[in-house]
């Protein structure tokens, strides 16, 4: 929960290959105070059930920038539920890495300010992704 000195990020991963919620993706998040302040590993979590995580640390007071780096290549590698429509979509697709994702890994890094709670939700496919401040 945001308060007058500090930020909340919140964040969703959707799998828009299966149209579902995507299950157990690694997601770390990381602050600084400034433009050109260094990095300050927060913490992280992993998506549950619903594609949520809903214990991602909060910013310290002073942040100014958050991001967010999601592991999606294990998500690709290892679920199995939706292995098959998967193919299927990728029939005509063209050849990606042994069936994993083009994109191992997505960082998505945007500006805070006191008192504001950002959710950032995260469209995710094998062969592309898509963020946007949600509410």
């Amino acid at each position: 929960m945001s308060t007058d000195t500090t930020a909340s990020v919140s964040t969703h991963v959707l799998d828009t290959s299966a149209g579902r919620p995507a299950r157990g993706v690694a997601v770390r998040l990381a602050a600084r105070a400034g433009r050109e302040g260094d990095w300050r590993a927060l913490g992280g979590s992993a998506t549950d059930a619903d594609g949520r995580c809903k214990d991602l640390p909060e910013p310290p007071e002073g942040t100014t920038h958050v991001r967010l780096d999601f592991e999606v290549e294990p998500y690709f590698e290892q679920d199995p539920a939706t292995t098959a429509q998967r193919a299927e979509a990728r029939r005509d697709a063209p050849a990606d890495r042994d069936g994993g994702t083009f994109f191992p890994e997505v960082t998505v890094t945007f500006a805070v300010r006191p008192g504001e709670h950002y959710h950032v939700p995260l469209l995710l496919n094998p062969f592309g992704y898509s963020v946007y401040r949600g509410s």
